[in-house]
């Protein structure tokens, strides 16, 4: 594979000398691009587009187009691994993901399907080496995975919840269930990033979207502990260099000294907390992600600008920050409103890193 002409991310997420802060957007292949909409709609469906191992690599490609990136990640969902068990995926208009099976009970666990990545997500696989061939090196990809307890929701829950009433009732009320259903989806998802890995992926990342439903205790059982089972397992280097793994509890900015012990190189945060008072908590244990609320690119390119200057300045100097919102980007922002993004980053962040 081509030598990589950008390692600034992976770099960073090492915690080594860069010269300037990293930036990329979760959900940077999006709604609110309206190439991304055009070839949405050539693809039929969501689910068709992730499938398609061309369009999901025209997908991925083309905010690198509009912006400098230091990063592509791969366009997949995190649902794969449930519908590869055979819960039935599938997405209503206006209502999100949903299942037409949900796991509930040991006999609902015994009849998922057996898995293996490469066979059985073969289509993500395809475009991961179709990605990392039209990347040519430009800059690293990033494979990703749901943790398990969030997978582990909407596969109980049948699709989204607000107030987790099922999985919630299954943790607390039959324990040995939710273990044995997060053991299993332990193995898959590490099946699943060692299998992006392989394919060429040269970091990752895993998305416990809802592990700030829990509480501390409830978060360390059902959530962290499986994330750090994974960790432990995964594959360790591509192309001669260490996988970093980043690890985004979204609602975890209260855990982050316990989150930083769990093996990953990088924690991601969201808005709600201070990105200095994060790195004093966490010190030179993990490199950090985040962490702009995704709704100041709804502001004007002058407010945005200010923003990005005060989280630069609230990390301070030294190498270990990656630039990124606090959570995907919503559909409905201007495009230009993340080049003013983009740009800020790339104009401020030189000068926390003279002398590194």
């Amino acid at each position: 594979m081509s030598e990589l002409k950008n390692d600034r991310f992976l770099r960073a997420l090492l915690r080594q000398p860069v010269d300037r802060t990293p930036v990329w957007m979760m959900r940077q292949a999006g709604r609110y691009l309206p190439e991304y909409r055009a070839t949405r709609q050539q693809a039929g469906s969501f689910l068709d587009l992730c499938k398609n191992a061309e369009l999901a690599c025209e997908v991925t490609l083309q905010p690198l187009r509009r912006y400098p990136m230091d990063a592509a990640i791969l366009f997949s969902d995190i649902l794969t691994v449930p519908d590869a068990l055979g819960l039935g995926l599938y997405f209503e208009e206006g209502e999100g993901p949903r299942f037409r099976k949900t796991v509930r009970s040991e006999a609902d666990l015994a009849g998922l399907n057996k898995f293996k990545a490469e066979d059985d997500l073969a289509y993500v696989m395809s475009a991961v080496r179709t990605i990392r061939r039209e990347l040519n090196g430009q800059v690293p990809l990033i494979g990703f995975s749901g943790s398990p307890w969030t997978l582990a929701t909407y596969m109980v829950e049948g699709g989204s919840s607000k107030d987790f009433a099922h999985i919630k009732t299954m943790a607390y009320d039959q324990p040995e269930l939710m273990h044995h259903l997060l053991s299993l989806l332990a193995d898959a998802v590490t099946d699943y990033l060692t299998a992006q890995v392989r394919a060429g992926a040269q970091a990752v990342q895993i998305f416990d979207t809802w592990g700030g439903s829990l509480s501390a205790a409830g978060y360390k059982e059902f959530s962290l502990k499986y994330m750090q089972r994974i960790i432990s397992r995964l594959a360790v280097e591509s192309d001669g260099r260490k996988v970093p793994v980043i690890v985004f509890t979204k609602g975890g900015g209260q855990w982050l000294h316990t989150i930083a012990e769990c093996g990953a190189q990088a924690v991601g945060i969201d808005w709600t907390t201070d990105i200095g008072v994060a790195r004093d908590l966490v010190g030179d244990r993990v490199a950090l992600q985040g962490n702009m609320d995704p709704s100041m690119l709804f502001a004007s390119p002058q407010r945005i600008r200010t923003e990005v200057a005060s989280i630069l300045a609230a990390y301070g100097h030294g190498t270990g920050h990656i630039f990124n919102l606090g959570h995907g980007i919503t559909p409905g922002v201007n495009p230009d409103h993340v080049t003013a993004f983009v740009d800020a980053v790339r104009e401020f962040s030189p000068q926390y890193h003279q002398g590194c």
